[in-house]
């Protein structure tokens, strides 16, 4: 399939969504159980954007998850930047934090797992989802389902698509399709699924979950009869969908059903059966009004570069440029110094890194740079001598190695979104920061003004 499709024209064709409200009687269902837990594992921390009041840890020794389990709430998340690592660190990570999780929750409890990732479909499948399936299981199914409203990502008629505008672009012929690391050639998810697993899962035996279906009400007994081991993806275009869709596997898992899910962020708040909540505003954050806001970018997809570039050409915000193809202790130590400076006077400074893209000879490769570049960003952050007063991190590797390794934050509260699909962290006391605000920007989300907005907002 080549081409992109009219949203409005597109989504006219589908029937009306599913009538009833299904929130409240989801988040009855979660009530009901209260000592279930659902458990996001998270391989960057954009995965918060749809959530709000729930806790992220960033780490996962038995004793953290064991306290965590002790919690209220139906919900917490692990970050665990995995889509940042090399296939056998994240393969060891999963298996860890699976053995962790087994060891940690109480007998008479259970939890559901949903493994986490981009919604344009970049990540370790289905490498993470073999190696939790092989800890945790069996399934009856694992599922997938990248919906995700606010980033404009919907699956329709089995192919997943990246809106722009009112063109409905298939995933593949977008530039998330082209990158380095997880590169793919189809759109359609069935034919994904079976790229991705070399084949030893074909297009013709994964089962999909129509948007008729789940409009019509019609899916619990076809969920419930899936063969154990089944590989199934779900199409969405609606939140109602991805609620439909919830409410059916909760009502499978009552009846004895196990499911492991690969999902976008859209799915956790469905499951959770949460109430939409206005974006957040400046006062809500109670943000300082003295001191600096310190903006890093390390993102490099084309949509960061152009939010950036809009940053720059209509504000005043004092910049800092880290050169990618000059890495050295010199180059660091002299970006660290602009920056506290800058924040020293009080001003608002943005540190990104430069734009041309260098990519190794291969996946491995470019892995090894995106981490050598990361680290230059924490180094500079660590060096930190005053407090901004609220930080902004655009990209999902970039915002989980500042949080953990230069902010040293444990668990953080997710506050909600400041803009559709843009979450915004507490800090713990732990942290180097306690209690600061840390914007969470994924590099794939907003229009091209986006980045500026949060600025002034």
């Amino acid at each position: 399939m080549t081409g992109g499709l009219s949203k409005a024209e597109t989504f006219a064709t589908l029937p009306p969504p599913f009538p009833d409200d299904l929130r409240s009687q989801i988040r009855a269902i979660v009530a009901s159980r209260p000592d279930h837990k659902l458990v996001v594992l998270d391989d960057d921390p954009t995965g918060t954007q749809t959530v709000h009041d729930v806790p992220v840890l960033t780490t996962w020794d038995v004793a953290t998850l064991r306290a965590e389990f002790a919690q209220p709430g139906p919900c917490f998340y692990i970050l665990t930047n995995s889509r940042s690592l090399a296939p056998d660190a994240a393969f060891e990570l999963n298996r860890t934090l699976a053995r962790n999780l087994k060891a940690a929750v109480p007998t008479r409890s259970g939890f559901t797992v949903f493994s986490r990732s981009d919604s344009t479909l970049r990540g370790h499948f289905p490498l993470e989802t073999d190696v939790l399936a092989e800890e945790l299981g069996p399934f009856d199914a694992t599922i997938l389902i990248p919906y995700l409203e606010a980033g404009g990502r919907y699956t329709i008629d089995d192919v997943h698509y990246v809106a722009e505008g009112d063109q409905l672009v298939p995933a593949a012929e977008t530039p998330f399709a082209r990158d380095a690391v997880f590169g793919y050639r189809h759109s359609n998810l069935r034919e994904w699924v079976e790229e991705k697993t070399s084949g030893r899962v074909k297009a013709g035996d994964v089962v999909s979950f129509s948007i008729h279906e789940l409009r019509t009400g019609s899916i619990l007994a076809k969920l419930r009869g899936l063969s154990r081991g089944t590989v199934a993806i779900v199409n969405c275009a609606s939140p109602a969908d991805a609620e439909a869709f919830a409410m059916a596997t909760l009502q499978a898992e009552k009846g004895g059903g196990r499911y492991l899910f690969r999902t976008a962020a859209q799915f956790v708040s469905a499951r959770l059966g949460l109430e939409p909540r206005p974006l957040l505003t400046a006062s809500d954050l109670g943000v300082p009004r003295v001191g600096g806001v310190l903006i890093v970018v390390g993102s490099h997809v084309p949509r960061t570069t152009e939010q950036l570039t809009h940053l720059l050409n209509r504000t005043g915000i004092a910049r800092v440029e880290l050169a990618v193809h000059s890495l050295g202790d010199e180059t660091i130590a002299d970006a660290a110094k602009q920056v506290n400076d800058r924040l020293r006077a009080g001003e608002d400074v943005v540190l990104f890194t430069s734009r041309q893209l260098i990519a190794g000879a291969d996946a491995a490769e470019s892995l090894r740079i995106g981490q050598r570049v990361s680290a230059a960003l924490v180094e500079i952050v660590s060096r930190l001598a005053t407090s901004p007063r609220l930080i902004i991190a655009k990209g999902g590797i970039t915002s989980s190695d500042l949080a953990t390794k230069a902010l040293r934050v444990r668990r953080a509260i997710v506050r909600g979104q400041i803009l559709p699909g843009i979450p915004v962290w507490q800090l713990g006391p732990e942290s180097r920061f306690p209690g600061i605000n840390y914007v969470v920007f994924p590099g794939n989300v907003g229009a091209p003004d986006a980045l500026t907005l949060v600025a002034q907002t």
